[in-house]
Order: C-alpha cells, then sequence, then structure tokens
C-alpha cells in the first residue's frame, strides 16, 4: 500500500519535490536575468560636411546610402556586437562642417576651457552597469563637450570602456582624463582607437576587441 504524507496542505512528497525543483529552475532563471550585463554605449559625433567619406580623411563614413560620422559608425558596429542601448551627446551650440573650420573651432574651445551646453540627459542612467563612451581625439585632447558630459554625470560603481576616432593620434591622454573626472568608475584601459581613414572598415575589429573585453553577458 502507497504511503502518503498529507501534513503539508494535503501535498505528497512526491509533489513537494516537484514544487521544490519548479521553484529552484524559477529562482535560477530569475538569478541569471539579473546579473545580464546592461550596456550603453554613449557617443560624440560630427560629421563633415565636407569629403566624400573615410578615405578622404573626412569625419563620416557612408554604408549603405546613409552619411554617419565616424564615431557614430564604431558605436553602431558596439551595439551590433554587445547589444545594448545608444545615446548621441548633442549639444545646443552648432559646430562647423567643414574639416578647417572645425579644427579651427574645436581649438577656441579647448583653449576657452569650454563647457558646450548639452541638449539632453541620461535619464535612466541607474539601469545600466556598463558605459561604452565614444568621442573624435581633438587636438589630443577629449572635445569638449565630453567635458560637460564628464561632470553632469556620477559614474560610481560602473564600468566605462572608452573608443575613439583619430587622425593620428591615437588615445592621446583622454583615458586618464576620463578617470580623473570619473574616479569612482572602473575606467577601461583596454579601449577601442581607429583612424579615421580606416573607420569603415573596422567592423571585425570592433567585433574581436569587444569580444575580448569580456563583458559577462
Amino acid at each position: 500500500m502507497e504511503r502518503r504524507l498529507l501534513g503539508n496542505g494535503g501535498l505528497g512528497v512526491s509533489a513537494l519535490k516537484k514544487l521544490a525543483i519548479l521553484l529552484f529552475v524559477f529562482f535560477m532563471a530569475f538569478s541569471v536575468g539579473a546579473q545580464t550585463t546592461k550596456i550603453l554605449i554613449v557617443y560624440f559625433t560630427m560629421p563633415e560636411t565636407d569629403g566624400i567619406d573615410t578615405v578622404s580623411g573626412a569625419s563620416r563614413v557612408v554604408k549603405n546610402g546613409e552619411v554617419l560620422g565616424n564615431t557614430q559608425f564604431i558605436a553602431q558596429c558596439i551595439q551590433r556586437a554587445a547589444g545594448g542601448d545608444l545615446f548621441a551627446i548633442e549639444t545646443v551650440q552648432k559646430y562647423p562642417g567643414a574639416h578647417a573650420p572645425l579644427l579651427d573651432f574645436a581649438a577656441d574651445e579647448k583653449r576657452k576651457n569650454a563647457r558646450p551646453q548639452l541638449q539632453r540627459r541620461i535619464s535612466n542612467l541607474a539601469n545600466y552597469d556598463v558605459i561604452f563612451l565614444g568621442y573624435p581625439n581633438w587636438n589630443a585632447d577629449l572635445p569638449m563637450p565630453l567635458y560637460t558630459f564628464l561632470e553632469e554625470y556620477n559614474f560610481g560603481g560602473k564600468t566605462i570602456v572608452p573608443f575613439s576616432t583619430h587622425g593620428g593620434s591615437g588615445f592621446s591622454n583622454t583615458i586618464r582624463t576620463i578617470a580623473r573626472l570619473q574616479p569612482r568608475a572602473t575606467v577601461i584601459t583596454n579601449g577601442f582607437t581607429v583612424s579615421r581613414n580606416i573607420v569603415g572598415n573596422a567592423e571585425n575589429d570592433v567585433r574581436n576587441w569587444v569580444r575580448r573585453l569580456n563583458l559577462g553577458q
């Protein structure tokens, strides 16, 4: 004769075991979901109006007929490789579209130590663990809108992953500057930087770099 324990609301031992297994599976699924890395890809880009594509040295790339800023294109490559959300840093003021006037304008901003006003803010920063931060290297430094951005937010407890486009200077000292402005964040030093002349062919390199970061997704 089969014996049943009915002291737990009428559930037998077998039913209790099944219930325990179901609860365990649910808990593990919830835990794995809760531990998924949340990624935000922030970038500042300034596509120039002169030149045709990155071969000419302009700060833009044309893909499938769409004109993208160099840093915007790399941000999209990162999103395809790592997932996450995109956020463009945009300023209230307008920048010159032609290459030479843009360089002069950026140099003047740096001399003045300007802090250009930004158009919008990130409303849900607390939702993200990893912040990819992209920018062009202007005058061996961060563009001044990046100073505004980094001084307006607290990235304490988050990981910042820099990426940049450049005309020959790589990162310069920009990663150290980011670490100085965000001392409570973990700033990755092996960021991704690419010459503006080859941005359009950089997607495979971006994908391999993201894989090596091992973000634990």
